[in-house]
C-alpha cells in the first residue's frame, strides 16, 4: 500500500496574502469608491497642486512662471521669519503634542473609572472647549493687560504687583499662554476614542492576566489595555500631532497679527500671511508642502513608537 506524500505547504507574500483579500471582499471596495473619489479629489490631487505651485512665482493674477526650487531656498536662505515660525511650532509641538496625548488618555483613563452618568456629564465638560470654536477668547479677559484683567486685578489688589503686567503682549509671557490655552483645549477626538478603545476592552483579558501573574493596574495598563487601544493610540497620536503643528488661531487671538516680534509666529500664521494677505501662492505652497512632509515623518516616527506597545 502507498502512502501518499503530503505536499509542502504553499508559502504565500504579503502582497498576494492582500490580493486575496482583495478578490474575496471585493463588494466593500465598490461601496469605498465614492469615498475614494472625493478623497483622491478634494486631498491627493489637491497636495500634487500644491507641490507642482510650490516650483513656480504665481500671485493668482498672472499665469504660473516656473522658478525650480527658488522659493524653497527663499525660505531657508533669506526668511528668518521663516526660521522662527519653525523654531516657534516644533517647540509648541515637543510641548502641546505629547503632553496634550498624555493628558487626554490619562483623563479618559480615570473617567473610565467612574460611574456611567458621572463619566458622561464629565466626557461632555472636557470636550466642549474643543468643539466651541472661540473658546480661547475667555483667556483674553483672564489676561487681558490692563488693571481690570482678572488675574492683573487679583494680583494688583493682593499687592504683589504695582503696574499692570501685558501678559499677551511681553515676549516673556506669550508662548506660555499659548502652551496652557492649547493643552486645555487638546481634549477633542483623540479623547473620544481613547474612551471608547477603554470601554472597549474585554474584561475577561483582566481576569486572565491576573491568574497569570500582573499583579497591579501599571502592568494591566501596559500589557493589556494598551495593546487592545492601538488603534485609538493611532488616531490619537495623528490627531495631536497634527493639532500641535496647526496652532495658529489661538496665536492670532491671543497675541494679533503679527505678535510682538513674532514671538508666538508658527508655520501657519506665514503660511496665511503669504497666501492670504500678499497671495504669493507659490511661495505660499513651498511652505504648505515642507509643512506637509513634516507632519507626515512626525506621524510615521510615532506611530513606529506605539507599535513596540506592551512588547
Amino acid at each position: 500500500m502507498k502512502v501518499a506524500k503530503a505536499k509542502n505547504p504553499r508559502y504565500i507574500t504579503k502582497y498576494q496574502y492582500n490580493v486575496m483579500l482583495a478578490k474575496k471582499y471585493k463588494q466593500l471596495y465598490w461601496m469605498l469608491l465614492p469615498y475614494m473619489f472625493f478623497f483622491t479629489m478634494f486631498t491627493i490631487v489637491p497636495v500634487v497642486i500644491s507641490i507642482f505651485f510650490s516650483f513656480t512665482q504665481f500671485n493668482v493674477l498672472q499665469p504660473p512662471e516656473f522658478i525650480g526650487f527658488e522659493n524653497y531656498m527663499r525660505l531657508f536662505l533669506d526668511d528668518p521669519i521663516f526660521l522662527k515660525s519653525v523654531k516657534n511650532t516644533l517647540l509648541l509641538a515637543v510641548i502641546i503634542g505629547p503632553f496634550g496625548y498624555i493628558f487626554s488618555f490619562l483623563m479618559a483613563w480615570l473617567l473610565c473609572e467612574l460611574p456611567v452618568k458621572l463619566r458622561t456629564l464629565l466626557t461632555v465638560i472636557f470636550y466642549a472647549p474643543s468643539i466651541s470654536g472661540n473658546a480661547y477668547v475667555i483667556f483674553t479677559q483672564l489676561f487681558s493687560g490692563d488693571a481690570y484683567g482678572f488675574i492683573n486685578s487679583r494680583l494688583l489688589s493682593m499687592g504683589l504687583i504695582t503696574d499692570p503686567i501685558l501678559w499677551l503682549r511681553d515676549e516673556k509671557y506669550m508662548m506660555l499662554i499659548v502652551i496652557l490655552v492649547s493643552v486645555w483645549m487638546s481634549l477633542g477626538v483623540g479623547f473620544l476614542s481613547f474612551i471608547a478603545g477603554l470601554q472597549g476592552v474585554d474584561r475577561a483579558q483582566y481576569e486572565a492576566a491576573e491568574v497569570d501573574g500582573v499583579k497591579n493596574r501599571w502592568q494591566e495598563l501596559w500589557y493589556i489595555t494598551l495593546p487592545n487601544m492601538i488603534p485609538q493610540l493611532m488616531f490619537g497620536a495623528v490627531m495631536s500631532i497634527t493639532n500641535s503643528l496647526a496652532v495658529a488661531d489661538v496665536t492670532v487671538a491671543l497675541n494679533g497679527f503679527p505678535s510682538t516680534n513674532y514671538a508666538t509666529h508658527t508655520i501657519i500664521n506665514h503660511l496665511n500671511d503669504y497666501g492670504i494677505i500678499r497671495l504669493e501662492m507659490g511661495y505660499a505652497c513651498s511652505i504648505a508642502v515642507l509643512l506637509f512632509f513634516l507632519m507626515l515623518t512626525i506621524n510615521k516616527a510615532v506611530q513606529r513608537m506605539l507599535e513596540k506597545v506592551g512588547t
